[in-house]
């Protein structure tokens, strides 16, 4: 497994970075677990002081750290900078509020006194993807620390140089020496780190069968672990919605980070009263973006992750059309440079077709055409994924109703996904289990210790 950053605007290789050998991969555990023994006694207080200085750097030298992500994964550099300050703010968040989530609970009880404390497990494993290199480590990392872990982190391989900033991050707010741990290690190593008695927590943020390795082997071990997975998010028109106002958030919903989100609108399920009228808009604006160096203020197209992401995308809509997908729009990738591809709608999906059933990780829309109301709430949970999803329609307790019906983690209503610090992030059936953000994202690895007086 190659640590490389290869600009996927120009498909250039700016730097390689060895893998972690054994040696350093045991000194790298021993040191992790040595500082949890000392890290979990430190007080809210001096933990705090750590994640409130991080998210200030984060904050001072914005730009810096913006433009590693768009260097190596492509980023538009408005929207790195976008993710900058919503580290900062993830941060900062559990700094301000971690000691209240886990203050101790009394119960009531006819006799005697019980109270349940939250304590640290002790050193967590996270593997965590390109498409949001310091968002995606944030959440892990911020909650666990707080709460008295250490985070010991294996990267995407396409992303080091944002991996080894965060790294370096942490060690300038004044973490101790082992409480956060970047690591460049292979596939087998990362099963080594999971075995390791030493390890006590696993979460991962990535695809299905990442997910499905990396939890089998947790499992195996009997360690506590959190998925978030892919996704295939319903976005869902009912008949009285604001059409300009989804045609707008539809475009967003799909075209944020160049449609490459767990959480982006994928699949755009409008009632017939509408739906001749947002394809035709919907597809406008679709054809509006324009491609160019992701530095450049005035590119809305950035390129894909990568090479690789590209061709597998153009291979997932050949095959959709090939089962009788109708492509409206785009479909290939764009002649120049890098790795573009054209916005791209694809209609007439029936179940028998694998896009039915399929994640698209890029710019690329299904768009479904319903009589009503039942009919988008039927083909919204007819997915083997549950992360997000949006419901448009000016009936708020209407579109409530629908919400509730969805067979899904998050809905939001008159707007696109979103993250914010304080609400909770995750998923059900093929997009995982477990949640991050939010007071739940700091229970996930903490031990309720019952504490009882007779």
């Amino acid at each position: 497994m190659a640590y490389q950053t290869k600009n996927p605007f120009d498909n250039s290789i700016v730097a390689t970075f060895p893998e972690c050998d054994a040696a350093a991969l045991e000194a790298r555990l021993a040191q992790a677990a040595a500082c949890y023994e000392a890290w979990r006694t430190t007080g809210f207080a001096e933990r705090s002081a750590v994640l409130a200085r991080a998210a200030a750097i984060l904050r001072e030298r914005t730009d810096e750290f913006a433009t590693l992500i768009t260097l190596e994964m492509g980023k538009l550099i408005a929207q790195s900078r976008g993710e900058v300050a919503l580290s900062a703010a993830i941060l900062d968040y559990y700094a301000q509020h971690a000691e209240r989530f886990l203050a101790p609970e009394t119960l009531s009880v006819e006799t005697g006194t019980a109270v349940v404390e939250s304590a640290p497990i002790g050193v967590l494993f996270g593997v965590e993807p390109w498409n949001y290199p310091y968002y995606q480590i944030a959440r892990f990392a911020a909650p666990n620390l707080m709460a008295g872990n250490v985070v010991m982190v294996k990267h995407a391989s396409n992303v080091p140089q944002c991996a080894l900033a965060f790294e370096r991050l942490m060690q300038e707010a004044g973490a101790p020496a082992g409480a956060y741990t970047n690591l460049f290690i292979s596939k087998d190593q990362v099963a080594q780190v999971i075995d390791d008695p030493r390890i006590r927590g696993v979460a991962l943020t990535g695809s299905e069968a990442a997910g499905a390795v990396v939890a089998a082997r947790a499992g195996h071990n009997l360690k506590k672990t959190t998925m978030e997975l892919g996704g295939s998010d319903a976005f869902i028109v009912l008949k009285d919605a604001d059409l300009e106002r989804a045609v707008k958030s539809a475009v967003m919903g799909r075209m944020g980070n160049a449609g490459q989100a767990c959480t982006a609108s994928k699949r755009f399920i409008v009632v017939e009263a509408l739906a001749d009228r947002f394809l035709a808009q919907f597809q406008a604006a679709m054809a509006g973006f324009t491609p160019g160096d992701p530095m450049a203020k005035d590119t809305t197209l950035a390129p894909l992750s990568s090479e690789e992401a590209l061709v597998n995308l153009l291979d997932q809509v050949e095959r959709s059309v090939a089962h009788g997908a109708r492509l409206v729009q785009g479909g290939a990738r764009i002649d120049r440079p890098g790795a573009f591809m054209a916005p791209t709608i694809l209609t007439d999906i029936d179940p028998a077709n694998p896009a039915y059933k399929e994640e698209f990780f890029g710019p690329v829309a299904l768009f479904f055409r319903v009589p009503d109301e039942e009919a988008a709430i039927a083909l919204a949970n007819d997915s083997p994924f549950g992360l997000g999803g949006s419901v448009f329609s000016t009936d708020i307790d209407r579109a409530r109703r629908v919400a509730s019906r969805i067979d899904t983690g998050m809905v939001f209503i008159n707007r696109p996904a979103s993250s914010s610090p304080d609400l909770p992030f995750g998923g059900i059936k093929n997009s995982g289990y477990g949640r991050e953000l939010s007071g739940a994202g700091i229970q996930e690895f903490v031990n309720k210790k019952l504490i009882r007086v007779a």
